[in-house]
């Protein structure tokens, strides 16, 4: 983030015209569905450009503009839109860059809607996709075609955190005209500055780390004004998926705390992670930033820090004994996501149908966990618990 502004005065400062609203130390909550003109002219100019002024919330609102300039500046990117949740943000910026007839290359296993887009929709329109190993950058090399138009990241992504060598690829779609489009949900751009390394489109779900609360949900999507500009006039509007001013008040207070949850998380994590490594019921744990990870070296060189989410691999091969382990937890819950304030636990095999359930596949075996705010010791002290009762 070395073009953006000082991180405490995006959080606290930047987009936020006090004066214009009593002098309020908190941002306030614009609840309205649309805007008074006085001057058919500026009405006129309204409908022309509905991103040069206030019209209809479904476009801009001025709770959401605040939240959109932290946002941006936090990208270190030009400008940004605000959805509703992430995949929302996933449908509008791919769309926006493919026309019929397209190919797009994407990282393999992406997140759930994602694949839905490219193996569903984007079909019916012609546009094929390919998945590769995005771990090398010959894999999208090879994997270009004379019709590939779109690059679709995730680094790390949510799981076996594999991870792209970001500056690479952006290089070399720079060099066909390809874009690049990247979910950096995991490091947010706190932790990984995407847009810095030559990423066109960077989003994430702010759902997770920038609510922090698990209260609300949102989808981020930050890059150049044109493009930004270019999804508003269309997808964005049409779509109707925007934020609502309630969530994204909630945003910007979970944005005021980010910092601080993020090293809080970072330091439990830590602890965490050193007692698995040790347990004798644990065959390992990938975490991007622990040096037996197999991308080491470069996870360190793009990320200033990793937080929060780890895979657990038990020492065993029975689904039952996974089943075992997750239902006997007492403080750690059983759900999706992560980021918010409490600790979380998923196995893998639960989106697998029992009778699929292969032993020797280690991807089955999978157990992903997030370290919430909790005392390290209380976590610890129930993962201990529910490892003795496998």
């Amino acid at each position: 983030m070395s073009s953006a502004p000082d991180i405490s005065y995006i959080l606290n400062e930047l987009g936020e015209e006090r004066e214009n609203y009593f002098n309020a130390v908190s941002a306030p909550i614009i609840q309205t569905s649309n805007f008074v003109f006085k001057k058919v002219d500026d009405l006129s100019k309204a409908f022309e450009d509905e991103m040069g002024g206030y019209l209809y919330s479904r476009g801009l609102n001025p709770t959401v503009e605040i939240l959109r300039k932290k946002l941006a500046a936090l990208d270190g990117a030009e400008d940004c839109l605000v959805f509703n949740s992430g995949a929302s943000v996933i449908f509008a910026g791919v769309l926006a860059n493919v026309k019929a007839g397209d190919h797009i290359v994407s990282v393999k296993s992406p997140y759930t809607w994602a694949q839905r887009m490219f193996d569903v929709i984007l079909p019916r329109f012609q546009v094929t996709t390919t998945y590769i190993d995005g771990t090398r950058i010959e894999n999208w090399k090879n994997a270009t075609q004379a019709n590939t138009t779109f690059f679709y990241l995730e680094s790390p992504n949510s799981w076996d955190f594999a991870i792209q060598d970001i500056k690479a690829v952006a290089q070399f779609a720079k060099s066909k005209g390809i874009v690049t489009f990247i979910d950096n949900s995991y490091c947010t751009p706190v932790y990984q500055d995407v847009i810095a390394m030559g990423i066109d489109l960077a989003m994430q779900t702010a759902t997770k780390y920038i609510g922090g609360h698990s209260d609300t949900l949102g989808g981020v999507l930050s890059g150049p004004h044109a493009m930004i500009k270019k999804i508003f006039d269309s997808e964005y509007l049409n779509i109707g998926s925007g934020i609502q001013p309630f969530n994204a008040w909630l945003l910007i207070r979970g944005l005021r705390t980010l910092p601080a949850r993020l090293d809080r998380i970072t330091r439990t994590t830590r602890e965490v992670l050193e007692f698995l490594k040790t347990h004798p019921k644990v065959e390992g744990v990938i975490f991007p930033l622990d040096e037996s990870f197999a991308q080491y070296e470069l996870a360190r060189s793009q990320m200033k820090g990793a937080c929060g989410l780890m895979t657990v691999i038990l020492k065993t091969k029975n689904r039952d004994a996974i089943v075992k382990f997750c239902e006997s937890l007492k403080h750690i819950m059983m759900a999706v996501s992560w980021g918010g304030h409490e600790s979380l636990v998923i196995p893998k095999c639960a989106g697998i149908p029992a009778g699929e359930f292969d032993g020797n596949n280690k991807e089955h075996r999978y157990v992903r966990l997030y370290i919430g705010l909790e005392e390290a010791g209380y976590l610890i002290a129930d993962l201990d618990q529910a490892l003795a009762a496998v």
